[in-house]
């Protein structure tokens, strides 16, 4: 990275141990690696925290904040927190996850710093003093490298895309710094609303099992819901099958919905349009069942079979679960 800008400083703006952010600690420390800078990660709460003391295995540097203007106004006051940091360690990278506030703050970031932004990276590396990052296009039906001329590089990751941090030794040392006058925050949350669901999140799952409007109604989601137990998988759906009433609108996975990185993807009487695939283009394996011979999912899979899935996910479920 360029002189003066050898910080690499992620920001893990949700304090809790899942994919997403094993996935940033990594690819953050590996960026800082490559480039013989510091990885410093900014985390809420305090420096005592059981997140703080976490996150110090696998950093330079943790810096932390327990301002009440994270909870009161997470946006303004994560930005708030993260733009003061990041002008005094002058970083040459700031990372943050895929969560919606990190979507939110990433624009708004690089533009308070004069640096530049861009989501859903895949794949991060340095290159003659900029960042290059690697994200699809045109509906997953494409891979694109775009590079960041101006620093800092403000980026949110992709869940699971990229590898976990190693454990490093000794641990990284762990400070509190103020989050800023609370004057400056225009805005307050007031309300939230979270929906009820079992298991992990879609986006940490390693294993989606996803049915489209080919099931013909809700009741067949019954059956993928039981092969999900079976296997310890998560459900998710198109958007047509959530449009519908069918699932939850949570479980929808595509380019207004949920974008997923699992190790396997089982996609069930999904057509495969290409606003499906830009949601799910990141699985490592993906795996379709489909009436349709023609149907565009077979472009996409590793393993196909040209089927009714009555034949195929009770006869699955009954069988993995006599071996499992």
């Amino acid at each position: 990275m360029s002189e003066g800008k050898s910080t690499v400083l992620t920001v893990a703006v949700v304090a809790e141990q899942n994919s997403a952010s094993a996935g940033l600690l990594g690819t953050g420390q590996r960026l800082a690696n490559e480039v013989g800078g510091q990885h410093v990660v900014l985390v809420a709460g305090a420096t005592d925290s059981e997140f703080a003391n976490y996150v110090s295995q696998f950093a330079g540097r943790v810096v932390t904040n327990d301002s009440a203007d994270l909870g009161s106004s997470p946006s303004e006051g994560w930005l708030n927190f993260v733009a003061a940091t990041s002008k005094a360690e002058d970083p040459a990278a700031i990372l943050l996850a895929n969560d919606t506030l990190s979507q939110e703050i990433t624009p708004r970031l690089a533009h308070r710093l004069d640096g530049s932004s861009i989501g859903d990276a895949h794949a991060i590396k340095p290159s003659e003093g900029h960042l290059v990052v690697t994200r699809s296009v045109y509906g997953g039906k494409a891979v694109a490298e775009i590079e960041l001329t101006s620093n800092p590089a403000v980026v949110w990751v992709r869940a699971q895309s990229m590898d976990p941090a190693s454990v490093q030794e000794p641990s990284g040392s762990i400070e509190a710094i103020s989050n800023g006058e609370s004057s400056e925050i225009r805005t307050q949350l007031k309300d939230t609303h979270a929906e009820e669901s079992e298991g992990e999140k879609l986006e940490d799952a390693q294993i989606i099992i996803s049915g489209g409007r080919g099931l013909g109604g809700p009741e067949p989601f019954e059956d993928l819901a039981a092969l999900a137990k079976v296997i310890k998988a998560q459900n998710g759906a198109s958007r047509a099958a959530c449009d519908l009433g069918w699932v939850p609108h949570s479980w929808q996975v595509g380019q207004t919905g949920k974008k997923v990185a699992p190790q396997l993807y089982l996609a069930v009487a999904i057509s495969g349009a290409s606003q499906h695939i830009m949601g799910m283009a990141d699985s490592k394996n993906v795996a379709a069942i489909n009436t349709d011979p023609d149907a565009p999912i077979f472009k996409h899979c590793q393993f196909g079979l040209v089927e009714d899935y009555k034949n195929v996910i009770r006869p699955l479920k009954d069988k993995l679960t006599e071996i499992l």
